[in-house]
């Protein structure tokens, strides 16, 4: 998967912006704020939130770190190319954004909730 087509997946979910932080970041944010992936776009690695379950483990894996200013909120950096398998990767980019909808009010749920 390239990061372009990472990019689309993020966009085809439910209630998702884009937009460019920090100067070379593609930050993926729902509910106007509250992001739950970034993409570099000079070495094309990509952040997102993962469960609190699952962050030691993602962290043991090879091209797997925890995100740097973002690990105690438990997020991950996968290096390029992504080390995960692409279904692998779709599921925690949906799972990612789910972690983030339900964080929210019940009233903003509403529409965002893949489930």
């Amino acid at each position: 998967m390239t990061d372009s087509e990472l990019a689309s997946l993020c966009l085809h979910l439910p209630g998702v912006r884009e937009d460019i932080k920090w100067g070379n970041y593609r930050v993926f944010s729902v509910a106007d704020n509250k992001m739950f992936a970034l993409i570099d776009v000079h070495d094309h690695s990509c952040s997102l939130k993962v469960a609190d379950d699952l962050f030691l483990g993602y962290c043991d894996r090879p091209g797997v770190s925890p995100a740097p200013y973002l690990a105690r909120a438990h997020w991950v950096t996968l290096s390029y190319p992504y080390p995960l398998p692409e279904a692998e990767l779709r599921q925690r980019l949906k799972e990612a954004h789910q972690l983030v909808v339900r964080k929210l009010p019940k009233r903003r749920q509403i529409g965002l909730l893949l489930d």
